[in-house]
């Protein structure tokens, strides 16, 4: 059944061969379980309903695309994406979790939309392809500074800024270690490194002082590390869109820049893990582009519907492929492994920040090797990329990084007679960032 279902023989695979690339798959990108709520949790949305719903958000979602595509990809909360959400959305707009669950729905619908008519693939190809490296490899370094942050190596100095942690820290020298230790399993190509990383830092810590007359990792007791999922009821259908009805001027930016990471996320992934498995064209098409675009827009609504941020295809993937897995029964086994550890919450409760801590560090330095790909050689496509690039982790947003990025290479364009390399899309974008940035400039005059 599952042969004829999968159309397994057309793919040259196997059951049992999908079924452990599934499980690879879900290997690889087991972490979010741990690390998604602890970042979502900084908007004040409780952390054991979020260990929930990002496995139910996940496991229906990878099943969705599966059904749809039959295609070996897995989706879950995106990284990034929830980084923009909690730091950016949240904490820097000031935006309640509940306001910027609305915009993350509003943002599914756009994407289904925009899929259904085709618009969504005309707008990726017209943003300069530097551009949208640099906004991969500078969410991957934002990424990688949270890690740096929440693991105490990175800390706060009035009079630098930024500043190095105090090593002689127990746990900080023990998230160091956990950094070095998943670079090398990584390097060596173990499987599921970012998951054995964490599951050894965190029971290292069990013996590691906390400083505070405890430990690092206070592990539950056998009996209950199984216990039935947390309720999802705390976040979940909690969305509003007081937000974006009562200052529509300052949510349309933010909304714009969650469609457009989002989106770049999303069909970078798509292609690059079909890519790896030979399902692309000679050409570089990709049969049934519309189905996995417009499933991925499902699982940006029902994210929003569950309670957590948008929820994106996974370049953790590609592990999978490389096992094997060729059809949806991979994504199908991966969405049932989500499932199971549903079962676990306890267990992920007790992981400690220092344990997810490296995962985050080596996630942002997987995204930001992709910056090979931009032409230095080009001066002006070099600046704004480098712009963007920067502008993200040292702003602490990725809106205020890209607003800039594109202010900057849409001027450059203008003034070095280029004007006509960029679309009109691109122009318009560059007006609603110049708007949102230097909107202080203009505030007066209407005042």
């Amino acid at each position: 059944m599952l042969s004829r279902l999968f159309r397994l023989a057309e793919h040259k695979s196997t059951v049992s061969r999908e079924l452990q690339a599934g499980l690879t798959t879900f290997t690889a990108m087991a972490y979010i379980l741990a690390v998604n709520p602890l970042i979502l949790k900084d908007t004040g949305m409780p952390q054991a309903a979020l260990i929930t719903v990002t496995a139910l958000t996940a496991a229906i979602s990878t099943a969705l695309m599966a059904l749809m595509t039959n295609f070996p990809l897995a989706l879950a909360p995106g990284m990034g994406i929830n980084a923009y959400f909690t730091y950016t959305i949240c904490l820097g707009a000031g935006v309640p979790w509940q306001s910027a669950l609305g915009l993350v729905f509003v943002n599914g619908c756009l994407f289904l939309l925009l899929s259904l008519t085709g618009i969504r693939e005309k707008i990726v190809n017209s943003i300069p392809y530097s551009l949208k490296i640099a906004i991969t490899c500078g969410v991957g370094l934002f990424i990688a500074f949270i890690g740096l942050k929440n693991a105490g190596i990175v800390v706060s100095n009035p009079a630098t800024f930024v500043a190095q942690g105090d090593f002689g820290s127990p746990p900080v020298a023990l998230a160091f270690f956990g950094i070095v230790l998943t670079a090398v399993l990584v390097s060596r190509r173990v499987p599921g490194s970012i998951v054995l990383s964490i599951l050894a830092v965190t029971l290292i810590g069990v013996f590691v002082p906390d400083g505070k007359g405890g430990h690092v990792t206070t592990l539950p007791s056998f009996t209950g590390l199984f216990s039935l999922p947390a309720s999802p009821e705390p976040v979940f259908f909690k969305l509003n869109f007081d937000f974006l009805l009562n200052d529509f001027a300052k949510a349309l930016p933010i909304l714009i820049t969650l469609l457009i990471v989002d989106m770049f996320d999303n069909i970078g992934t798509l292609i690059g893990v079909t890519k790896r498995a030979g399902l692309l064209q000679p050409d570089g098409t990709l049969p049934k582009a519309g189905r996995a675009l417009v499933a991925d827009s499902f699982a940006a609504i029902i994210s929003s519907l569950f309670g957590t941020s948008t929820v994106v295809s996974y370049i953790e993937s590609a592990s999978g492929v490389e096992a094997g897995g060729r059809t949806g029964l991979t994504a199908m086994t991966t969405a049932v492994c989500f499932l199971f550890a549903l079962f676990l919450t306890p267990l992920i409760l007790a992981i400690p920040a220092v344990a997810t801590a490296p995962a985050l560090v080596v996630v942002g330095v997987f995204m930001f090797q992709t910056v090979a790909e931009i032409k230095l050689d080009d001066f002006t496509e070099t600046m704004p990329a480098v712009v963007t690039l920067l502008c993200i982790p040292l702003t602490f947003s990725i809106a205020e990084g890209l607003g800039l990025g594109v202010i900057a290479l849409t001027l450059i364009a203008l003034c070095t007679g280029r004007a006509r390399s960029l679309s009109a899309f691109t122009y318009g974008l560059a007006a609603l960032f110049f708007l949102h940035i230097f909107w202080g400039l203009f505030k007066p005059l209407w005042s």
